[in-house]
């Protein structure tokens, strides 16, 4: 059996603009990268095509307004077959491991969306996540985020879902995009401490992120023990991006590939096309599939500075402060359960940086004794492509009990009545659709 499996999809026919850091060129390099060195051709990798994913696997995870059919183009949906793709064959036992390298990206796309921000429409990972889960029941799952961005979309999509750990380490959200992705966003009452945010200061290096791993991620996975492990593999903390201003090598990517061991890759940032994506892709490649990555050097390091103290100083800070939130998890949740009763509230303003989008949300968990309960969210959003547009939004959870899904279903009625509305949608995920009332 392959070590690895690689699903490659470019898209070609997709692009925001024809400048715009995202684009086809970041896999075109790392394809003919692995070509050159006979990657292809070696017994432990298989390639995979891709295929299409359905609006029902998007519909599962994301509520789009006016539909999620119309926002997105066919390039979405061969992104999100890629993952699936990669998901099957680790099911199925074809290969070890896998590693989706496919654009457009998505950990910036929450549950509800209206347009592209972050250059993500669709959340590519989390329509794999709940693909897992319909198709394999897979129920505990881990996600490592080591994109240079915090994935404030996937942190928005499993805040309350004590079964999805998500871990992100990133570059401190008060000097990057998006802003988000601190220690105390840490999950909603019930899933409280399932969300581990790890901002690390610019210049972080490969000596920062090994700390960070050794001294906290990996003893936190051990503990929580995921059936699944998915890298959100961003690369852009390399030295050479243009975007972040991080310090990390493509041994340092490779070593912690090789550390993390996850069972799904997915790519997700990285803008130094030439410079950086064909090493750094090249050396995880390598180390999933069990190789020697060793020789995989960048050709250009004068961009390459020394870490500074202060860097592991903020990591160590890091290990104690969010490893006592993992330690305390259980007390801290039945704590803030005890005091929110039987509903939780977040209010959240959202700039959809590509089309101007700005929307605000108000976000209540119903919380039941028999479920999990169900969520409310009412959202107004200015600018989009359809003019301005609103939603009140009720979503079932798979276990949602008959009792919840009577209570919630009375509140979208009532809603309509208001007149208020010019959308009141149903997020059914046993039925996987998105049904308007």
């Amino acid at each position: 059996m392959p070590n690895l499996g690689l699903v490659f999809f470019p898209a070609f026919d997709w692009m925001i603009s024809p400048t715009h850091p995202e684009r086809q060129e970041r896999l075109l390099y790392t394809r003919d990268q692995l070509l050159e060195e006979g990657i292809f051709d070696l017994p432990q990798i298989r390639e995979y095509r891709p295929r299409m994913a359905s609006i029902k696997d998007l519909e599962r995870v994301h509520i789009g307004i006016p539909s999620i059919a119309k926002l997105i183009t066919p390039a979405h949906l061969v992104s999100a077959g890629g993952c699936l793709t990669a998901a099957d064959a680790v099911m199925r036992g074809e290969v070890k491991c896998a590693f989706a390298l496919v654009r457009p990206p998505g950990h910036h796309a929450m549950r509800v969306v209206y347009g592209i921000r972050g250059f993500c429409t669709i959340n590519i990972e989390a329509v794999m996540v709940e693909y897992l889960r319909s198709k394999y029941g897979v129920k505990k799952i881990a996600i490592v985020d080591t994109d240079v961005h915090h994935g404030d979309g996937s942190q928005d999509i499993f805040y309350h879902d004590p079964d999805v750990l998500y871990i992100s380490f990133h570059q401190d959200g008060r000097t990057l995009y998006p802003g988000t992705g601190f220690p105390n966003e840490a999950g909603s009452p019930a899933a409280l401490g399932m969300n581990l945010n790890l901002p690390l200061l610019p210049g972080t290096g490969d000596e920062g992120i090994h700390r960070l791993f050794d001294g906290l991620i990996r003893p936190v996975l051990d503990e929580f023990n995921p059936e699944i492990i998915i890298n959100s593999a961003g690369q852009d903390n390399h030295f050479s991006d243009p975007l972040a201003s991080m310090n990390v090598t493509a041994q340092g990517y490779a070593s912690l590939a090789a550390k993390l061991k996850a069972d799904i890759a997915v790519l997700e940032g990285g803008y130094s096309v030439e410079a950086a994506l064909p090493y750094v892709n090249t050396g995880i490649v390598l180390a999933m599939a069990g190789m020697d990555y060793s020789q995989v050097i960048e050709p250009d390091q004068t961009a390459l500075h020394l870490q500074s103290t202060e860097c592991n100083q903020r990591v160590d800070q890091l290990i104690d402060q969010v490893g006592q939130l993992w330690t305390d998890r259980e007390i801290l949740r039945k704590e803030a359960m005890s005091k929110c009763g039987r509903q939780w509230q977040r209010n959240k303003s959202i700039y959809y940086d590509e089309e101007g989008i700005s929307e605000n949300q108000r976000e209540t968990a119903h919380y039941c004794e028999n479920c999990s309960g169900y969520l409310t969210i009412e959202t107004t959003a200015a600018n989009t492509r359809f003019g301005d547009q609103n939603a009140y939004i009720v979503v079932f959870n798979r276990d949602t009990c008959s009792i919840c899904r009577e209570n919630a279903v009375a509140l979208a009625l009532k809603a309509k009545k208001t007149g208020k509305w010019d959308n009141i949608l149903i997020q059914d995920k046993t039925k996987s659709i998105v049904a308007n009332i």
